[in-house]
């Protein structure tokens, strides 16, 4: 007797939970030779919005936790990872038809890659803040804060490594991401998403939304509670429909792109991505006798 197979059908991940598109709406996961693997949530509109409030929601913890307590959530997800690496590694191989090692390979740097931007949640202010020469008799600090709620726009492949690569430099200055992985193969973001909500990492830190990035894309730019984007696709099309809506609502918008052969280098562990997510705030202090 021939037993049906039964398609899991993969939810949104927003507030730190797995709601259903309000819409109803599902699309078929496809491998990359067009196998049917299993099912995932269209976000609509109203999805986003919802997303948009978790992320400002989470912004206000997240940020004010300590930099060390950061690192210390992060690279308590990097431990979750790596103890369903196998789980990722099936799923990266199945989704992209890429080879048991190059899928292991993959999820491997995805993992060490969180661990080193949780290196950075107690070093970039120092780094890239300042205490300023001033002719007065004041201290004169300036110093780097999350810009708030960021829109990650994830490339198709290496549809987990860039996702990871995308999302850590922006959460981990105290940020709130709303993701819109790899719309080829969300597959591996998704079961990232299931992850992540066994650890320790704050609802509402990271959202992600599967879908069309087509249809997300004129909400993103439009939303008035949205500071910054980062785009790491790179369609002309689609970049410039971004940058339309910063024009009125003063969005900062910024470009992460990598060859996908980059996405395993050095090239993309750039602490300088870090300050396209932050704000500085100076501050004078008069100084005592």
């Amino acid at each position: 007797m021939n037993r049906l197979d039964v398609k899991k059908t993969y939810k949104l991940y927003i507030g730190g939970k797995f709601p259903r598109s309000e819409s109803g709406r599902y699309l078929p996961a496809k491998s990359a030779a067009g196998a049917h693997l299993d099912n995932y949530a269209h976000a609509s509109r109203k999805d986003f919005r919802d997303a948009v409030v978790a992320a400002r929601a989470a912004v206000d913890g997240w940020s004010k936790a300590t930099a060390y307590n950061r690192g210390q959530i992060l690279y308590r997800a990097a431990e979750m990872l790596q103890n369903r690496a196998g789980e990722l590694v099936n799923e990266v191989a199945r989704s992209t038809g890429v080879s048991g090692a190059k899928a292991k390979r993959e999820v491997t740097l995805a993992i060490d890659r969180l661990v080193y931007f949780a290196g950075w949640t107690d070093k970039y202010q120092q780094v890239f803040g300042s205490v300023n020469p001033v002719a007065t008799s004041h201290f004169d600090f300036t110093t780097p804060e999350p810009t708030g709620v960021v829109i990650v726009l994830a490339p198709d492949e290496p549809s987990l490594l860039a996702l990871v690569s995308l999302a850590a430099p922006v959460i981990l200055s105290g940020n709130a991401a709303i993701v819109i992985p790899s719309e080829k193969f969300p597959l591996p973001a998704l079961t990232f998403a299931e992850i992540l909500a066994t650890s320790d990492l704050p609802g509402g830190v990271v959202n992600l939304l599967t879908g069309k990035r087509a249809e997300l894309v004129p909400h993103i730019a439009g939303h008035l509670d949205v500071n910054a984007i980062v785009d790491g696709v790179g369609e002309a099309e689609l970049g410039a429909k971004l940058q339309a809506g910063p024009v009125i609502n003063l969005k900062r918008y910024t470009k992460h792109l990598a060859a996908p052969a980059d996405w395993f280098g050095a090239k993309v562990e750039n602490p300088y991505w870090i300050l396209d997510t932050i704000e500085f705030k100076t501050a004078w202090h008069p100084i005592g006798v």
